[in-house]
């Protein structure tokens, strides 16, 4: 494979394919991805037809952690902004109008973006959702109580997706009549692979890019609607800062995108993921049920072993190496979270759950200047639902398998059976 953008390499025929988005179904390809870690760090990846959409030029794919993070870190050498965040290429004409997301831009523009949003975000503004959040989490696993008599519930379906997506709309500022809006919105942008969210189709009966202009134009004009309510009716909320703010309509339209899909989508893949590994740990659950691991630490380690996101996407910026292997400007580099998080060099016994980790440098929110905006509202919400949950259970088990998101980019759970021993 050669030619503009990219370089070639010799066939590998031991080298794991992991872009399939059905491998994912079953859960992050521990073994695929130790072979790459082990043998091929920096392995060719080819980006064939799958699911309806259409085959693409191939990237690279890091799986290391020191190589991770040094992609995400050298923003001169692995660019945001060239060719987007995602594995699959936008359509040239789509790409101008995806530059205009911060996510999707390189410093020093992405800087200005990130100073102007993170004056929302303070910490101070967060903590004030404590109690709300808190409330929200101990009435829902009442809830939760309640709809399974016996023990047995749907942990997702009672529980975290509720939790992530009311404290979404709380901290935003979205009526609480419009919410059911933004779960349509997410589960449109996030679950495209899918094949229980079927795909809108073209003129052509081709699939189209739920981050298109098109796709989005319903998003963009509520975002502009509300902008309006608040500044009329200012409020303690996110989108009354933004309303309010610098930003031209273009970039407040961008934002409100990636507040109400990776605000939502966060904690709604990390709240039942780190349930999951507690009911497959029963050590490690019995000391963050007893208190004797510190909750904050107990949600990063949770955090390492199921990412909510399981890659990001560069475009070399320029002819470059990394870890023995010659990258060629306008190639695609993929960083894979998913198996930085496991990798033998950077963890003592990574694949072993300890809630008492550290330290613990994984990588599920980033790294860099593109570190995670909402990290620490993120992590705020899942100790607050680890804390009521050790008030509220005295035992968690799994019931059945848990239904997993056909996606290589979100670690989604749909569904989490599971067997609950409430406390008295």
């Amino acid at each position: 494979m050669g030619g503009s953008g990219t370089s070639e390499v010799p066939e590998v025929p031991d080298v794991p394919d992991v872009f399939d988005p059905r491998v994912y179904a079953a859960g992050i390809p521990h073994d695929r991805f130790r072979a790459l870690r082990d043998r091929h760090p920096v392995a060719r990846q080819e980006e064939y037809e799958v699911l309806g959409w259409p085959a693409g030029p191939g990237f690279w794919a890091v799986t290391r952690h020191a190589d991770v993070v040094r992609v995400l870190k050298d923003t001169a050498g692995f660019s945001s902004h060239l060719g987007a965040t995602q594995i699959r290429d936008p359509d040239p004409a789509d790409l101008p109008f995806i530059r205009r997301m911060m996510l999707n831009q390189d410093p020093p523009h992405h800087g200005r973006l990130r100073r102007l949003v993170s004056r929302a975000f303070t910490p101070g503004r967060i903590e004030r959702f404590t109690g709300t959040a808190r409330l929200r989490a101990r009435q829902l696993l009442a809830g939760a109580r309640e709809s399974g008599p016996e023990g047995e519930v749907d942990l997702v379906r009672a529980v975290t997706d509720d939790y992530a997506l009311l404290n979404l709309t709380d901290i935003l500022g979205v009526p609480a009549a419009d919410r059911g809006l933004l779960h349509a919105w997410t589960e449109r942008v996030i679950a495209y692979q899918d094949p229980d969210e079927p795909p809108v189709l073209d003129a052509d009966g081709r699939p189209v890019n739920p981050r298109s202009p098109a796709m989005l134009a319903e998003m963009f004009a509520y975002a502009q609607d509300l902008a309006a309510h608040k500044r009329a009716h200012p409020a303690d909320d996110i989108m009354t800062v933004l309303a309010n703010s610098e930003l031209l309509d273009a970039e407040l339209e961008m934002f409100f995108f990636l507040l109400t899909v990776a605000g939502n989508d966060t904690v709604r893949s990390a709240a039942p993921g780190g349930l999951l590994a507690l009911a497959g740990h029963p050590d490690e659950r019995r000391r963050l049920l007893d208190g004797a691991a510190d909750t904050d630490t107990a949600v990063g380690e949770l955090l390492r072993v199921h990412p909510p996101v399981l890659h990001i996407r560069r475009t070399a910026a320029r002819d470059t190496e990394l870890a023995g292997v010659p990258i060629a400007a306008g190639d695609k580099v993929v960083v894979f979270h998913a198996s930085a998080n496991f990798d033998e060099r950077a963890f003592a016994d990574p694949c072993r759950l300890d809630l008492t980790r550290t330290p613990n440098p994984h990588v599920s929110f980033g790294d860099g200047p593109h570190v995670c905006l909402g990290a620490h509202f993120a992590r705020l919400q899942l100790r607050l639902l680890h804390e009521e949950m050790r008030e509220a259970c005295a035992d968690l088990e799994t019931a059945g398998p848990p239904r997993r998101l056909v996606s290589n980019f979100i670690n989604g759970i749909k569904s989490l059976p599971a067997r609950v021993e409430w406390r008295d």
